[in-house]
């Protein structure tokens, strides 16, 4: 079985863009797909780790790239 993984670009987008903009990607993937949202928000070290906790989604990582950041958000069963 393979995980559907897809990418959001939200990179240049300000608070609450990059969240609004996964939550509503995230709404037509299946359970258990993994969303990973590029942002070079600064608030978004913050943001997206609340929105994954309030909606129940799995942060499953949160990493620095070259001037962003990279999270992995598995959708909630």
């Amino acid at each position: 079985m393979s995980i559907s993984t897809e990418t959001l670009d939200a990179l240049g987008l300000l608070c609450p863009l990059p969240v609004l903009k996964a939550r509503k990607r995230l709404k037509s993937m299946p359970s258990g797909a993994v969303l990973r949202v590029l942002a070079d928000d600064p608030a978004a070290i913050i943001d997206v780790p609340h929105f994954c906790a309030e909606s129940g989604h799995k942060l499953v990582s949160q990493e620095d790239a070259d001037g962003h950041q990279i999270y992995l958000i598995q959708k909630a069963g």
